[in-house]
């Protein structure tokens, strides 16, 4: 459950005019655009000022954009707006939300290291359940290396993510692709400079 001064800090971090992580996609996600359906639909959760729910949504998918804070939430409605294409948004903590049955072609998470271990486990276990047979899982996060850097991201060393961490999260799917590795990051103020970082991308089983 999150407090009212969660949601005080989520929207004083995107709070003012500005787009905290930019307005382009993540680098990872727009590099899965040859693995994406042409059409169907997709979740990203905790999808900040939207600018991955709005990039997605423009290569043809339905999108569900989960996201707490109404500041972030304002801003991703007028980056879709300016952008031509809708977002389904929905304001939820992803501890209480009702993540609902398999429905979903794509689940996007993209640095939401806000998750301690528990909630972590959680929020992981649903971005499965939610997935339709084929469905693509896509998840960028950052490593422990990441804390020598301080360029972003959790000071929480248990909040990072490993290899063996996340192939044991995900050992029921088809893991197409996970690699840890250091990467200048240019992603608005907040993530920006020498970062280490984890990708995963993940199918659900036909069976």
């Amino acid at each position: 459950m999150t407090h009212r001064s969660d949601l005080d800090h989520w929207n004083s971090r995107f709070a003012g005019e500005d787009y905290v992580f930019g307005t382009e996609p993540n680098r990872f996600l727009a590099a899965q655009a040859p693995r994406l359906p042409r059409r169907g639909r997709a979740l990203t959760i905790a999808d900040g000022e939207g600018r991955n729910g709005v990039w997605l949504a423009r290569q043809g998918l339905e999108v569900t954009s989960v996201e707490f804070a109404p500041a972030a939430i304002a801003k991703a409605r007028r980056l879709a707006d300016q952008q031509g294409v809708s977002l389904d948004i929905v304001q939820a903590d992803l501890a209480t939300w009702d993540w609902g049955a398999p429905r979903f072609d794509v689940v996007a998470g993209i640095f939401f290291q806000f998750a301690g271990p528990d909630l972590r486990d959680v929020i992981f276990r649903r971005m499965q359940e939610v997935l339709l047979p084929g469905g693509l899982l896509l998840i960028e996060g950052y490593t422990p290396a990441q804390l020598r850097h301080g360029t972003g991201g959790p000071s929480q060393v248990e909040n990072l993510y490993t290899e063996a961490l996340l192939r044991d999260a995900f050992a029921g799917m088809e893991i197409l692709h996970l690699a840890e590795y250091e990467t200048d990051l240019r992603e608005g103020s907040r993530h920006a400079g020498r970062s280490a970082v984890i990708d995963l991308v993940a199918c659900r089983p036909m069976g």
